[in-house]
């Protein structure tokens, strides 16, 4: 069964990001299709990026690093929670991003995001860089807006549509998992450059 992923996008204190992940994994667990999982950036409290070799080399230093990129390297997929700061993504997952690479690669990818323009923004910025690390990201996103999930801006309630958004993005995330899964194995092998 695919091991999906449902990553915080926020360390900050009074995030809203750990508990939009907590309703994803309890939507998405009742679909029994997958295993899904919290991963929270906080909980791994990694610096700004410092190790002294790129990450496609994947020779990494650091055991903060180490261990981050074993959680990320059983994972077949992600949704990643995605929270707008000024029209693009936090720091705090960019950073997270940042140090690693091969763990990332050939996985596929859905979005939960929020904001005041429902963090659509924020996700444009993000596909660009899942895109240079080879994670084939999906279509349908869940884009919430902080004046209609969030009460008074502070409690997370999400709506029927967001609801509904959910169940089309996670329709989708299942098949480009799996797809992601045999090209990982090798079995859909590029075709032989014709000469």
């Amino acid at each position: 069964m695919s091991k999906i992923a449902i990553v915080t996008g926020s360390v900050r204190s009074g995030r809203h990001s750990l508990n939009v992940a907590n309703w994803v994994k309890s939507v998405a667990d009742e679909r029994g299709d997958a295993e899904y999982e919290v991963v929270d950036i906080a909980e791994y409290g990694l610096p700004v990026w410092d190790e002294a070799m790129p990450p496609m080399l994947g020779r990494y230093d650091k055991q903060g690093t180490r261990d981050w990129a074993a959680t990320i390297d059983r994972f077949d997929g992600f949704v990643f929670v995605v929270s707008e700061y000024n029209h693009s993504i936090s720091g705090a997952l960019k950073n997270a991003l940042d140090h690693l690479f091969k763990e990332w690669n050939n996985k596929a990818a859905g979005f939960v995001s929020y904001g005041g323009a429902g963090g659509a923004r924020a996700v444009e910025h993000l596909r660009g860089i899942l895109s240079e690390l080879q994670i084939a990201h999906v279509r349908h996103q869940v884009a919430m807006g902080l004046f209609t999930d969030f009460k008074g801006y502070t409690d997370f309630v999400p709506t029927e549509q967001s609801l509904q958004a959910l169940g089309a993005m996670l329709d989708q995330l299942l098949p480009w998992t799996k797809a992601m899964e045999l090209v990982r194995s090798g079995e859909l092998a590029p075709a032989p450059a014709s000469a």
